[in-house]
């Protein structure tokens, strides 16, 4: 008897790669989730070459950094921002 092969699961791979960069900002696709980065509130990135910015690591599947930048973004400050009031002026 042969048996049924079952249909492979979600990845349990994380994985986070910038998708777009435009002269407000950028898209970051963590995972299956899209997430707008304005250079307003995070004007590290307003004088970041296009290699820098795409030199994106992702790790315990909560932080964005750049290591070139020395940038970190918790992920939680985006997907839930009214918990993280602070702002950078």
């Amino acid at each position: 008897m042969q048996k049924k092969l079952r249909r492979p699961g979600k990845s349990t791979l994380a994985s986070a790669e910038v998708q777009n960069i435009s002269t407000q900002g950028l898209w970051i696709l963590v995972d299956d989730q899209e997430f707008w980065i304005p250079f307003e509130d995070f004007p590290w990135f307003l004088k970041a070459t296009i290699g820098q910015i795409y030199n994106l690591e992702y790790s315990h599947g909560k932080y964005l950094h750049w290591p070139e930048l020395d940038v970190d973004i918790e992920l939680a400050s985006l997907t839930h921002p009214d918990a993280y009031p602070l702002k950078y002026s």
